[in-house]
């Protein structure tokens, strides 16, 4: 494995714990880097110069830069870990679906809720809401009958689903109603490796 791997990070951002947890979970070398979003850090030149949006996570291998979570997921999962990411086309489909779930109704339901109850984003707070339920249910309906969303085991489809889902509730989201989706969590919580994200709330500037 290679120690070029540099993880640019925010701590309190669900889109960072996901490459975060998903190096420590595959066991893949690597250099955790904080952004200091409260000072801008992640506008300053040399920040734009490897992400033009001024977002975490980036992640650096050698000569290699990567931004977007989910595309970081693929790259380390592809390069380093492979079994994360299964190669029949089917499950490669399936967890493609995920991804986009958790770009998706993920990204604009719990997380945008956690944004509003934290930080007093102004979004609007029925659609956050109302797209968090669609989220759940998905996960839910999605997990009935099985422990992992994508085939027998982990993939990035549960890391790039699990920390919004999992901090859910700090944006009043109940977790209560979703049987499966909380049995999930607490597999995955269950994996050797596995380091949690913070209470309390994303970055403004993760994406």
């Amino acid at each position: 494995m290679s120690n070029a791997v540099r993880i640019h990070h925010f701590a309190k951002s669900g889109h960072a714990h996901r490459a975060l947890v998903f190096a420590k979970l595959a066991g893949i070398a690597h250099e955790e880097v904080p952004v200091d979003l409260a000072n801008g850090a992640h506008k300053s030149p040399e920040f734009l110069a490897m992400n033009p949006n001024g977002q975490v996570p980036v992640l650096q291998d050698g000569d290699v830069t990567v931004s977007d979570s989910n595309a970081i997921l693929v790259y380390l999962a592809r390069t380093y870990a492979p079994d994360w990411m299964p190669s029949t086309p089917i499950d490669e489909a399936n967890v493609q679906r995920w991804l986009t779930l958790a770009a998706g109704e993920v990204a604009f339901g719990s997380c945008a809720a956690r944004l509003i109850t934290v930080f007093g984003a102004p979004l609007d707070v029925d659609f956050a809401d109302a797209t968090a339920t669609k989220a759940m249910q998905k996960l839910e309906h999605g997990l009935e009958g099985r422990d992992w969303l994508v085939g027998d085991r982990p993939t990035i489809a549960d890391v790039a689903n699990y920390s919004y889902t999992a901090h859910a509730p700090e944006g009043n989201v109940s977790l209560d109603p979703y049987p499966n989706v909380r049995a999930w969590l607490a597999r995955f919580e269950a994996l050797p490796g596995f380091q949690a994200m913070p209470a309390t709330a994303v970055g403004l500037a993760a994406e």
